[in-house]
């Protein structure tokens, strides 16, 4: 079995556990080793198309990676060697000076960091713009979206958008990190490319950094690899392999942080000392209707404020089963206080990610985690 056509009409659990494999063969690993290559051998009269030539743009462990992610996301992926890289080889491949860009003004801050100090010194207009709009779409070359935003949880109805960016004569880039392709499917919803880091909830092991970004069209997809390869931001084959090796758990992974997420959130609702608690599988939440039309599964991650950072500060040290840490989607359930590195929210906004733990023992260690830091 293979990432083709051959899956798709099968569950999410079957097509993570058999996105990208080879071919059944006797003797052989269902996932091979990776391929530890930079210069492959070469025929006498030089490279040939069906064959690997240097370890930059050729090789089959990343091949093999890209056709596990393409195949959840409905495209051709092209791997990158972190989700900063591949994000900023999107934007870069597909704007010039004197192009407009609008980007998430409540997404991630590295993002909206990069295309104000970058891009705008290379005479590229940027405007940040919340998830949830308006859009003025006039002028616009590109817009990157990142739903659910990080770290608000902002949705917005992808389809809808993506008719207006195209009326406009724009094009629509969809960060997909929050939600994987097993949460939602931008590129069927009319996006002309997905990028993501896939460190986060997609390998969800907290072991490796990777990239990526995918699309539909031929063209599109031959811009990223050109980027790539005169770039350099390739991923290794060990991270790729092991990439590729945790993806066959995704479905399991996330099932298993939604139902903690909806715990969690839960007990927070009516948890004295809270405010400002979103996660959008929660019907009170504003991107509830959003989210649950056009999401297959919720993330899991909730962000919630405390009325101060030197509680925020407390709640972190307080916790033992929620790691301090900076990063969301693994195994384990981790929290970072973001107002620290940039994102504009309040100083005492917490962004939890729900991990695999059992809910029961996650809620009694947020339970505790507060009780310590509502006395400080």
């Amino acid at each position: 079995m293979t990432s083709d056509d051959s899956t798709s009409s099968y569950g999410d659990g079957t097509r993570s556990v058999h996105a990208g494999q080879p071919a059944p063969e006797p003797g052989r690993p269902f996932l091979p080793g990776p391929t530890f290559a930079a210069p492959y051998h070469l025929a006498p009269d030089g490279p040939r198309p069906d064959t690997d030539a240097y370890g930059r743009t050729d090789n089959p462990t990343v091949r093999a990676l890209e056709a596990a992610i393409g195949g959840l996301e409905g495209g051709e992926a092209v791997a990158f060697a972190s989700g900063m890289a591949a994000i900023t080889g999107a934007l870069l491949a597909f704007l010039r000076p004197g192009d407009t860009v609008l980007v998430p003004a409540d997404g991630y801050y590295k993002t909206r960091a990069f295309a104000e100090d970058v891009l705008g010194a290379r005479g590229v207009t940027v405007r940040a713009v919340p998830t949830t709009g308006p859009y003025e779409l006039s002028g616009v070359r590109l817009v990157l979206v990142e739903t659910p935003a990080n770290p608000g949880l902002d949705v917005v109805d992808l389809a809808a958008l993506a008719g207006q960016v195209h009326a406009a004569g724009a094009l629509l880039a969809v960060d997909n990190t929050t939600a994987t392709p097993l949460g939602q499917t931008p590129l069927a919803l009319g996006a002309d490319l997905v990028v993501a880091s896939g460190t986060k909830a997609l390998t969800g092991h907290s072991d490796l950094i990777l990239g990526y970004a995918a699309a539909t069209d031929p063209a599109t997809v031959a811009a990223l690899r050109d980027w790539r390869a005169m770039t350099g931001g390739v991923p290794g084959p060990f991270e790729a392999w092991l990439a590729h090796r945790s993806m066959g758990t995704l479905d399991l992974r996330l099932a298993r942080q939604e139902a903690n997420a909806a715990a969690v959130a839960e007990y927070l609702a009516g948890r004295a000392g809270v405010t400002g608690l979103r996660w959008p599988g929660r019907p009170a939440d504003p991107g509830y209707a959003t989210a649950r039309a056009q999401m297959r599964r919720i993330p899991g991650v909730v962000t919630f404020e405390l009325d101060s950072a030197e509680r925020a500060t407390a709640f972190l040290a307080a916790t033992t089963l929620v790691a301090s840490a900076t990063s969301f989607g693994g195994l384990h359930s981790s929290a970072d206080r973001r107002a620290q590195f940039g994102d504009r929210v309040a100083p005492g906004l917490i962004r939890l990610s729900c991990g695999c733990e059992d809910a029961a023992d996650l809620v009694a260690d947020l339970a505790a985690g507060l009780d310590a830091a509502l006395r400080h």
